[in-house]
């Protein structure tokens, strides 16, 4: 057994060594003499050249197909965020705002506010404020409610609501 398998792989590597085939030779093709005549008489039509046509792609007004969605959502944010805003309240995310303290006078509620960037200022219902357009829906003694409209994740348009709290109770 072991007399065959030594033979065979001895064998194997000069298995495929072969004489290299001949190199096949052109073909002529015969002309008819009544051929022949036929193609001199025929008039000769220059063929025309048809340049093929190019296609460039403008990207521009598009989004790039191969960048990542979570990528492209992140830089969406970041343009929304460098819009002109008009106000100073308007200029960051309405969870980074703090409540220092709120006031009334008869009904009607003011809550005075300390901006991420050290500034105060004054809120009172129907105010904007937010990144994204938020207003002051409500405030009383001791919360603010701020309304704004956010896409989800399917492209709608839905309202969120976030409580800026005066006082934060334990275990938040």
């Amino acid at each position: 057994m072991i007399r065959i398998l030594l033979i065979f792989m001895l064998l194997f590597p000069f298995y495929g060594c072969k004489e290299k085939a001949p190199k096949p030779q052109p073909q002529v093709q015969k002309v008819r003499p009544s051929e022949a005549k036929r193609e001199q008489a025929a008039p000769q039509v220059e063929e025309k050249k048809v340049e093929a046509e190019t296609y460039t792609y403008n990207p521009s007004g598009r989004k790039d197909p191969f960048l990542s969605i979570i990528e492209a959502t992140k830089k969406e944010k970041e343009v929304e965020k460098k819009k002109k805003v008009s106000k100073p309240t308007e200029a960051f995310d309405v969870n980074d705002i703090k409540i220092i303290a709120i006031a009334w006078e008869g009904d009607r509620y003011y809550a005075m506010v300390r901006l991420p960037d050290g500034k105060f200022f004054t809120l009172k219902e129907g105010m904007t404020i937010g990144l994204y357009g938020g207003k002051v829906v409500k405030i009383d003694s001791n919360t603010v409610v701020v309304r704004e409209f956010i896409k989800d994740y399917k492209g709608d348009i839905k309202p969120r609501d976030t409580i800026l709290k005066l006082r934060k109770e334990e275990g938040e």
